[in-house]
């Protein structure tokens, strides 16, 4: 999604509860996507976290502090009119799944791969009826169609909402298996994110850690708490 930038020029941001949902004003304005289409959120949850993001603005509207905000245009937005292509997108994670690339070495990292990744893999399998093939070092590895297609099905029941939260927890873990452990709930957020950075984590137990490399970590990992939560607020029922 395209940055934009404003002044504050409202009293308070409230929430309006309507048939289909609910949306939030900024005074009597009622909000609209960058797209200029209503701000209508599924719940009313949601719309209590984007009201408090639009409350909790200064002079100057910093978009980069309104995760929930930024998520719901895109969900608007992009997901809406683009469906097919985003699940199909995501669908591509599996098939180069971050769980199916193992190290050829050490000894010690591919005992360690084997222990973490491996239940998740059993886990993609025993819900799903989908076992990813795995391979060792980064020549590609073809898997099963009829994979890809069960791991993806979950996809096709996603509201906009749930696909746009859904498409962070799989991008920034590079794991469709991941994502939907996360989606399902299947493992914590932090445990999940922990899982994704396995190799990451080994170079730094190795070599010593980056400031900057652990600075962007960072950032993605709260980006990726930001993804669940809107996961969890588009399916609340308060």
């Amino acid at each position: 999604m395209s940055e934009w930038t404003m002044k504050r020029f409202w009293k308070a941001a409230n929430v309006t509860e309507l048939d289909d949902g609910a949306s939030v004003a900024l005074d009597d304005k009622p909000l609209r996507t960058p797209a200029k289409a209503p701000l209508i959120l599924p719940t009313r949850a949601m719309a209590r976290a984007v009201a408090e993001e639009w409350e909790a603005q200064d002079e100057n509207v910093d978009p980069a502090s309104m995760p929930m905000t930024r998520t719901a245009n895109s969900a608007i937005d992009k997901v809406v009119p683009q469906r097919a292509e985003i699940v199909e997108m995501l669908a591509e994670y599996g098939r180069t799944d971050l769980l199916s690339y193992r190290a050829e070495a050490p000894d010690v990292l591919v005992a360690r791969q084997d222990a973490l990744w491996d239940p998740l893999l059993d886990w993609a399998s025993d819900t799903y009826g989908a076992r990813l093939v795995t391979t060792a070092g980064v020549m590609p590895v073809a898997q099963d169609p009829d994979a890809i297609a069960r791991l993806a099905a979950p996809m096709k029941a996603m509201s906009p909402f749930e696909l746009a939260s859904f498409h962070d927890l799989v991008a920034l873990t590079g794991s469709l298996v991941l994502g939907l452990a996360a989606s399902d709930g299947a493992y914590a957020p932090d445990a999940v994110w922990a899982l994704s950075r396995l190799d990451e984590e080994w170079q730094a137990e190795q070599w010593g850690r980056d400031e900057e490399a652990d600075a962007v970590a960072a950032r993605k990992h709260a980006d990726f708490r930001d993804a669940h939560r809107f996961l969890t607020l588009s399916r609340s029922t308060g």
